[in-house]
């Protein structure tokens, strides 16, 4: 655990000693515990529809940008990693879905306001990311 200032002299430090080892790692481990859920509606969605005006169509929905920029968030990450994360976790889906590169969502984040509300330090956070299904 680490150790605060003591009270009674700035010189020193109050020293704390674990009791239940146990305990303490497993509560190490559960600090690196994720778990991210995409529903199917949302990778159904990760493809944006034809704009139908000409020029150059988008490759991805909003919903893919929000996602993105959700993990972006939540993890403090810079536009490359965050790629790299999405990259990863899209991987695990058994669907052949890409991820916007880092130039793309640094431009189009923009355009989209995504906000998360804050949270008192030590609970949890949980993002659902779903999407209405296409007609």
């Amino acid at each position: 655990m680490a150790s605060k200032k003591s009270k009674v002299h700035p010189g020193y430090k109050t020293k704390y000693k674990v009791r239940n080892w146990a305990s303490y790692d497993q509560a190490l481990v559960r600090r690196g515990d994720l778990t991210i859920w995409l529903s199917p509606a949302a990778l159904e969605a990760w493809t944006a529809l034809p704009s139908l005006k000409p020029g150059g169509q988008r490759h991805y929905s909003d919903v893919a940008i929000e996602a993105a920029l959700m993990l972006r968030l939540v993890f403090g990450l810079p536009w490359r990693q965050t790629e790299g994360l999405l990259n990863s976790i899209l991987t695990l889906t058994d669907r052949q879905v890409r991820s916007p590169d880092h130039t793309t969502l640094s431009r189009r984040s923009r355009g989209l306001d995504v906000a998360i509300p804050s949270r008192p330090a030590g609970e949890s956070l949980h993002v659902i990311l779903d999407a209405a299904p296409r007609a």
